[in-house]
């Protein structure tokens, strides 16, 4: 039984109730059985229910009484789901006049996922989304702009508690289709040594330079981003490793634990998996996932440089060396030894680009990682030489056959594959113990899976109230008049909502909310919708590292042995170069891989957007210069006030301020230069 679990009978049946959830995802996914989509929404918020309150009541080592109340209510979510099933044809018939029971079980629905989100986050996000259901109820009663004709509570439970809006709205479809997918997918390769393989590739690589064991840090998290989106499952897998690693060679507990949470958050930034909200984003503006990935890939490699920068900036600030070259792996031969566990990674990358749905490619990802691990189990049982190449070839051609043929075959061959594997897999001892990993490896995905999913469902209700009384064009004019039609006043009001947000709640309803209020008022000032959705996207995976929430930085704690709220200060300090990106970005949309607008009309697009990631790169640095306030040497006040000045001129776009920027930057620079060469030769 998978260790994340509680010892015991309760344990043992909530690790069955894991593996039914993640069999359940696969099935549906995979299309091996069908089911309407209000069915599977409504299954999958069931069986987080199940799973939620007894997990959390067994974490705590709650009393009798306790435990009793927390399976009554996972019953409780267990009955929604199997009311919505079982009485789906007549739900729909009387949609608009929901009876009695309806709004009875309606209630149930949203009294069991506030509960459930309290239990997972704390009070901060059901207290949001609370206010926002009462502006449903009661919205008659608001002053000003903000009073609605006013809804009854049948018509507000319908809203919330049934069909495809509320609860059961965009944010838990993705969770049921996309995201669990891609959560199995990384607990799959994890399990494979896809960990192993990052971590002996980022020491090859920079664990010798300046400052190496946190640059190892960032290294691992942008590979481990990768695969897994979430940044609190990045902190303590990559983390175990990186933090006691930087505490043993000199640096602070909080700096450790602030790397690795600043790094790991990037996660939900970096394809091709990225992290919920990127699958959300895709939904509800209506493009195609490759359309996100396409706006996310250069904020992406600016986030992780501006965290490697500022690492660099502290180790030399503090004089912390790298590590002795003769004890660090081969990253050569790391690739050597591994190189085939990134096949998985690859195919996910080329279907994603090929134009498939992510829910197709994130099927077939996961199904090719079981038979890499599966397959592998059977090749190393082999004698060594021929015939263990034999086996890696014929699994290489059988994948192969596999897609030269129609993908609406591919699935079903696929499955044939694996169910062949694990046959083979059941007559060996070694075999049958690969079987206990993969079955850990779906148990393990569905309780990481569990914090994203009652997330969706409660932000759905702050959806379905927007969708309800149009409370986001208000708002959204609010923030304009707030602006008075000045585009960087709003960006700063947007960012501080995010940040304030983020104190109290996680990226996926960070997001939900300011783009639901912000994206439009935004878009009136001219900002195109996806570049102000990444930006929204972007600052709420900042607003994450804040105090006093931080989830990240609380993750960390107990492997660096230090206090959360101490991280989290040092984290917003290593990412605070990071903050320069999505205003960029605002600016010129072409850093986003988004229209060049008049530069591209002048020089052409790639020397525009080449143009713009220099610039950014510069502003990044020059930030990151002035708030550790060391470049090579300890800089005096107006040094730093230079440098931060600099780079606030090379963030506004505008002919004058570009110029400004170059000639302060070129001045900074060569003082810079000179005092250095001084202090060198004297």
């Amino acid at each position: 039984m998978a260790e994340s679990f509680p010892p015991g009978l309760q344990g043992r049946l909530l690790w069955a109730i894991a593996i039914a959830f993640s069999v359940f995802q696969i099935a549906t996914a995979a299309h091996f059985v069908d089911f309407p989509s209000q069915v599977v929404r409504a299954v999958h918020v069931g069986f987080l229910m199940l799973l939620v309150f007894p997990l959390i009541a067994n974490a705590r080592r709650a009393g009798p009484l306790v435990l009793a109340a927390a399976w009554a209510l996972a019953l409780a979510g267990v009955g929604v789901a199997l009311y919505q099933w079982l009485y789906y044809d007549e739900l729909l018939l009387r949609a608009g006049d929901p009876n009695r029971t309806d709004i009875i079980v309606g209630i149930i629905a949203l009294v069991t996922v506030f509960l459930a989100a309290w239990a997972e986050m704390g009070i901060a996000l059901p207290l949001i989304s609370g206010a926002f259901l009462a502006y449903a109820l009661f919205g008659q009663y608001a002053p000003g702009l903000f009073q609605t004709r006013g809804y009854d509570l049948s018509q507000v439970i319908e809203q919330m508690a049934f069909g495809t809006e509320g609860i059961y709205g965009i944010p838990i479809y993705v969770s049921s289709s996309y995201i669990f997918l891609f959560i199995l997918f990384g607990a799959f390769l994890e399990k494979a040594g896809m960990i192993k393989l990052f971590t002996d590739v980022s020491l090859g690589l920079v664990g010798h330079l300046l400052g190496g064991p946190a640059k190892v840090a960032v290294v691992s998290s942008a590979l481990m981003g990768t695969i897994s989106g979430s940044g609190v499952a990045n902190v303590v897998t990559t983390g175990q490793f990186t933090i006691p690693l930087m505490k043993r060679f000199g640096y602070r507990a909080a700096f450790a634990g602030g790397v690795e949470s600043t790094a790991s958050m990037g996660g939900q930034l970096m394809p091709p998996v990225m992290g919920a909200v990127a699958f959300i984003m895709a939904e509800t503006l209506g493009v195609e996932y490759i359309e996100v990935i396409k706006a996310a890939i250069i904020p992406a490699i600016l986030y992780f440089g501006a965290a490697f920068w500022m690492v660099h900036l502290e180790a030399g600030k503090r004089g912390l060396v790298g590590m002795s070259e003769a004890d660090l792996p081969s990253p050569r031969r790391a690739l050597i030894e591994g190189w085939y566990l990134l096949l998985p990674l690859a195919v996910l990358v080329w279907l994603l680009f090929s134009g498939t749905t992510p829910l197709y490619a994130g099927t077939i990802g996961l199904a090719l990682t079981i038979v890499l691990i599966l397959g592998a189990s059977i090749a190393l049982g082999m004698p060594a030489g021929v015939i263990r190449a034999i086996v890696w070839i014929g699994l290489g051609l059988a994948c192969a056959w596999i897609f030269s043929n129609d993908l609406r075959y591919a699935m079903p061959l696929v499955g044939g594959l694996v169910g062949l594997l694990v046959l083979a897999n059941l007559l060996t001892r070694g075999g049958r113990e690969t079987l206990r990993i993969c079955v850990d490896s779906l148990a393990d995905g569905a309780k990481t899976a569990l914090p994203v999913g009652v997330a969706c469902a409660l932000v759905g209700i702050i959806m379905g109230t927007v969708t309800l009384t149009g409370v986001a064009t208000t708002l959204g004019s609010v923030i304009v008049s707030l602006g008075q039609g000045n585009l960087f006043l709003s960006l700063l009001l947007t960012m501080v909502t995010c940040i304030v947000l983020g104190m109290g709640i996680p990226t996926i309803p960070n997001y939900i909310i300011t783009s639901t209020i912000a994206a439009a008022a935004l878009l009136q000032l001219g900002v195109p919708l996806i570049v102000s959705h990444m930006f929204v996207f972007y600052f709420g995976i900042l607003a994450d590292l804040t105090p006093p929430v931080a989830l990240a930085c609380f993750a960390a704690a107990p492997i660096a042995r230090e206090s959360g709220l101490k991280i989290s200060f040092e984290a917003l300090k290593i990412a605070a170069a990071g903050f320069v990106v999505p205003f960029m970005a605002v600016y010129a949309p072409a850093l986003m891989l988004q229209d060049g607008g008049p530069l591209a009309a002048a020089i052409g697009y790639w020397p525009a957007v080449a143009y713009i990631f220099v610039k950014t790169v510069l502003a990044m640095g020059l930030w990151g210069i002035a708030v550790i306030g060391w470049m090579n040497r300890l800089l005096v006040p107006w040094e730093r006030v230079l440098a931060m000045l600099t780079s606030f001129t090379l963030i506004y776009a505008a002919p004058w301020s570009d110029g400004v920027g170059v000639v302060l930057a070129a001045l900074f620079i060569g003082w810079m230069w000179t005092t250095l060469r001084k202090a060198r030769t004297a």
